[in-house]
């Protein structure tokens, strides 16, 4: 049987179990994989490629290899069983309870299962009170503190539920499923080295529940405790890296994983939305913008991931794909916490920035741990100067996420209004941890040294340094450099970055203050180097200039044909007293 096939005859079986334990989220992204396979030619109907049709284009157009469909010469893929199910002794029991826990009757699905002991049954049991203790959680929450405010309530359940799966562990009769609560219930707890350990057993045994998976991500915060994770190599470990890699900011490492496994899921629009992901990571905004065209075209009703996309119309400013964009998640599901989100940014382009924060709030009101509502409400406050509202923002984004730039970013930002540099320069520092290759937060970096406060020249030099081989698209790095020098009475290093600043307007065919500054400075440096044929043409480029450069550059050029004609200039102070 082909790779895919078997892939396929997984995946099939997987939706069925995971469907029927109610975990739908992990079922969903299953079904979507099993659409994203690559159908063999001779069984193409319209039926099973409709979904599938055009989809490809994407791969097409942005891959950077040509991908082999079948897993590369050395990778070799155990064969994980399909896991046995329970005798159905406890059949119509678990019926009932699941139709109760369809229903959100958490508590009451539970009370059905209490005397249950098939695995499946335990496990649907445990993860009801789960559940109702979330709920309970939710609701202390709104009644304690409000729906946007901190509470130190917690689960109820998780003592006990830990208790009866720490001892149905031992006695090695806890399945896969009851591992992966295990596991969730141990990290809420703390338990963090546990949990890993318990929740990699889950994924070996039963590599389909990909909910598993992203728990497990969750707590590989660093390289070294992702390498040293005992994984089977099955091919939904390959999901699983691909995405653990981006969370720990390996991006092309990330977006090579996700095009090898392209070669089998041609047609996945979970890849593809993480390829545009790894490419708005890595500022690729024109690539990211036709990846998420695509994914509507084909997709249209789709919310997920969305908000990313807005984040790309946003900052490329492009306000009637925004609209547009806004609308569409409007009319398809307005109280998504993305709908929320895109609206929010919509209004901030619009300068709105009142109606803007209530969009994010409301995305909250909907998700208490959706990020991205965080921190672009803290960047709002920013705009609107409501600086202790925005730091407030930032945290609660860094408690969800520590790893999370754009939080520190937005808490540099904050205090440099407040005027308190040195707290700035540490969330800066944080920041460009977090995210080396991103040159705004260098300059960020750099325009807090340079502070009056500080006024720590050497190391703005050396940001604005890193912030320049980071393609330094708004064009600032240069032109600091070169002025930071002049201030400095470095005139060499001072030429030699305005020349590139020089160079760069050019090819960018870019005009304005910065190139006039860049021509006056090498005009006068070169006639005082004695270098006449190198300042004239820098005084000749300022003649067309109609300011008081033009000025200037004619003085310059009356001074050097003095000069070279042997005459005395005709300043005043050459003459004796």
């Amino acid at each position: 049987m082909s790779s895919k096939e078997s892939s396929r005859n997984e995946l099939r079986t997987a939706i069925r179990q995971l469907s029927d334990r109610c975990l739908y989220v992990a079922s969903k992204w299953a079904a979507e994989q099993l659409v994203g396979i690559e159908q063999d030619p001779a069984k193409f109907t319209p039926a099973n490629t409709r979904f599938q049709r055009g989809s490809s284009s994407i791969r097409r157009r942005f891959r950077t290899d040509e991908i082999n469909s079948t897993p590369t010469a050395g990778v070799s893929y155990v064969s994980t069983p399909v896991m046995e199910e329970d005798e159905i002794v406890d059949g119509d029991f678990y019926l009932l309870a699941k139709s109760y826990f369809d229903c959100r009757e958490y508590k009451r699905a539970a009370h059905v299962l209490r005397d249950q002991m098939g695995k499946k049954s335990v496990f649907l049991r445990s993860y009801a009170l789960y559940l109702a203790g979330e709920k309970r959680k939710e609701e202390e929450m709104i009644e304690l503190e409000g729906p946007l405010g901190k509470s130190d309530t917690v689960n109820g359940e998780l003592v006990s539920l830990e208790r009866e799966l720490s001892t149905l562990r031992k006695n090695g009769t806890i399945d896969p499923f009851g591992l992966y609560l295990y596991g969730i219930v141990l990290k809420e707890k703390g338990n963090e080295n546990l949990a890993r350990t318990v929740l990699v057993e889950s994924v070996n045994s039963y590599p389909w529940n990909w909910c598993a998976w992203s728990k497990l991500q969750s707590l590989c915060t660093t390289v070294d405790i992702l390498c040293s994770l005992p994984l089977n190599n099955h091919w939904m470990k390959d999901f699983f890296l691909a995405s653990a890699y981006h969370e720990l900011r390996m991006y092309k490492e990330s977006l090579g994983k996700y095009e090898y496994l392209q070669g089998s899921f041609s047609f996945s629009t979970y890849i593809q939305a993480q390829i545009a992901k790894a490419k708005y990571s890595l500022r690729e905004f024109e690539t990211v913008e036709a990846i998420f065209e695509e994914l509507l075209r084909n997709d249209p009703y789709r919310v997920e991931d969305m908000d990313m996309y807005s984040n790309v119309l946003y900052a490329k400013e492009n306000f009637s794909s925004l609209s547009y964009l806004a609308h569409r998640m409007f009319m398809t599901d307005k109280y998504r916490p993305e709908s929320c989100c895109i609206i929010g940014n919509y209004y901030s382009l619009k300068g709105q920035h009142e109606k803007s924060v209530l969009y994010f709030k409301r995305a909250l009101k909907l998700d208490k741990n959706y990020l991205s509502a965080w921190t672009l409400m803290g960047h709002e406050f920013v705009e609107m100067k409501n600086t202790p509202a925005a730091v407030d923002a930032y945290r609660r984004a860094i408690e969800i996420n520590p790893c999370d730039y754009r939080a520190w970013y937005g808490l540099g930002q904050a205090y440099e209004m407040m005027v308190m540099p040195f707290y700035a320069l540490h969330y800066f520092k944080k920041s460009v941890f977090l995210q080396p290759n991103d040159s705004r937060l260098w300059i960020a970096m750099a325009q807090c040294y340079e502070s009056d406060q500080l006024h720590m020249l050497e190391e703005a030099i050396n940001c604005y340094k890193r912030a320049a081989n980071c393609n330094d698209t708004e064009a600032i790095a240069l032109h600091q450099l070169a002025k930071l020098h002049q201030e400095l009475r470095r005139p060499e290093e001072a030429a030699f970055y305005y020349k590139k600043d020089l160079e760069r307007m050019k090819a960018e065919q870019r005009e304005g203050p910065n190139m006039v500054e860049a021509l006056l400075f090498l005009a006068t440096h070169y006639k005082n180097q004695k270098k006449f044929e190198e300042a004239e043409v820098y005084c000749t480029r300022l003649l067309d200039y109609t300011g008081p450069e033009k000025e200037t550059a004619k003085s310059l050029l009356r001074g050097m044909r003095l000069t070279q004609s042997g005459f005395p200039s005709m300043d005043v102070e050459h003459f004796p007293p």
